[in-house]
């Protein structure tokens, strides 16, 4: 006997995975050149030089034990105190080694400090448009979804909104800033109110509410904005972070989850996170990625290249006719369905070999996702099928 549950999830892929996955075999029939592919968040820029230094230099060290050997569960102590000496030097947080658990990406962070909340009848509010995969973690770990529907209007934060979820069942709230698949950045004053009604609920049924606060886009920002570091606004905030965007590192899986000394049973809550991880088999994140970030956590992303990007696409596209939100951050664009639903558009842009994910999965029907994240030279390509695509509806 199998669990149904898990064979459906691994026989049919996330909607985002499925195009990529469509995509690789158009590319293969009729050239990579004639494919305008949207669809995945896989970073085009560069890992920065650093990081490939950083890699040559391990590569040539003659303690290969240590290299590829075991580190502790949570994560290498030098490892961990590089990265809370980074948080502290730029957020003034306090962040010491012994709140950094070190994991294998931003998944196995989110799904362990999940998982650590989850107490009966737990329940998780997600703010829509959402990453798909929430719901998977949450109900994987026991949890109940609580959606919080998009405000279309810009797609912000809206705390009077957001006020009736909350039951004396939740633990946690669940933010994304800069948001996937918006390229919102939450404003600090939203957040302040909504830290207040945090407290608020808190006080109102008996135990503390956290904030988990997935931050994978954290340092992809523009035009002067700047993403509020959540601990410093609400003390019950538990940080979730990847390098996979910051620095181009999709494929090494490395992370870690932050959990301040002001939160609520601080201490158990760390103690929560790494027994979570260890029931998920997500210990000891991979070791020569873990000294790569030891070497390279203080590097910023160089962002010019999505910045062009994010401009050629909504410029392009505006022109033609389609709706669009312009973003502040992250390496995405959301585009309103000009005709029909999202899913019926998705499959018509195939005929113009336009790959775009579908919003529906993100709890926000009528809009696509565009991934920024590619060359700049697709983009001004891709501008004719998009309109002859754009003029198909009329």
């Amino acid at each position: 006997m199998l669990v149904k549950d898990m064979v459906q999830l691994g026989a049919k892929r996330a909607n985002i995975r499925e195009l990529f996955e469509y995509g690789l075999r158009k590319k293969a029939e009729i050239g990579a050149e004639n494919v305008f592919d949207f669809s995945i968040g896989n970073p085009s820029v560069p890992a920065p030089d650093a990081v490939q230094e950083a890699y040559r230099k391990l590569s040539e060290r003659k303690d290969t034990v240590k290299i590829h050997g075991y580190t502790s569960a949570t994560g290498a102590m030098s490892v961990r105190e590089a990265i809370a000496r980074n948080l502290d030097e730029r957020f003034h947080c306090g962040a010491k080694a012994q709140n950094i658990f070190v994991t294998c990406g931003a998944a196995p962070a989110l799904m362990a400090t999940m998982k650590a909340m989850c107490v009966e009848d737990a329940e998780y509010i997600v703010l829509a448009p959402y990453f798909p995969e929430y719901q998977t973690f949450i109900r994987s770990v026991g949890g109940k979804v609580v959606v919080v529907p998009p405000n279309t209007a810009d797609f912000d934060l809206h705390v009077e909104e957001i006020a009736p979820y909350f039951t004396a069942h939740t633990q946690a709230i669940l933010i994304n800033s800069p948001n996937n698949p918006t390229g919102v950045v939450y404003r600090e004053e939203a957040l302040k109110q909504l830290s207040d009604l945090l407290r608020e609920k808190s006080a109102e049924f008996g135990h503390p509410i956290y904030l988990i606060a997935d931050e994978p886009y954290r340092e992809l920002v523009f035009d002067g904005i700047e993403t509020p570091f959540i601990p410093n606004l609400y003390e019950n905030t538990v940080v979730c972070y990847s390098w996979s965007k910051s620095l181009s590192l999709p494929g090494e899986r490395i992370g870690y989850v932050y959990v301040p000394d002001r939160c609520a049973d601080s201490t158990d809550l760390f103690f929560g996170v790494a027994g979570a991880a260890r029931s998920l088999g997500h210990i000891c994140a991979p070791t020569t990625s873990q000294y790569i970030v030891e070497q390279c956590c203080g590097i910023m992303p160089d962002i010019a290249a999505y910045d062009e990007n994010r401009k050629t696409l909504y410029e392009g596209l505006t022109k033609i006719g389609y709706t669009c939100l312009y973003p502040h951050g992250a390496f995405y664009m959301l585009m309103k369905t000009p005709f029909g639903t999202s899913m019926d558009f998705s499959e018509k842009a195939k005929e113009f070999n336009i790959l775009l994910p579908p919003c529906d999965p993100f709890g926000c029907p009528g809009y696509m996702r565009l991934s920024t994240c590619v060359s700049n030279e697709m983009i001004v390509r891709s501008l004719p099928a998009f309109k002859a695509l754009f003029e198909s509806g009329k």
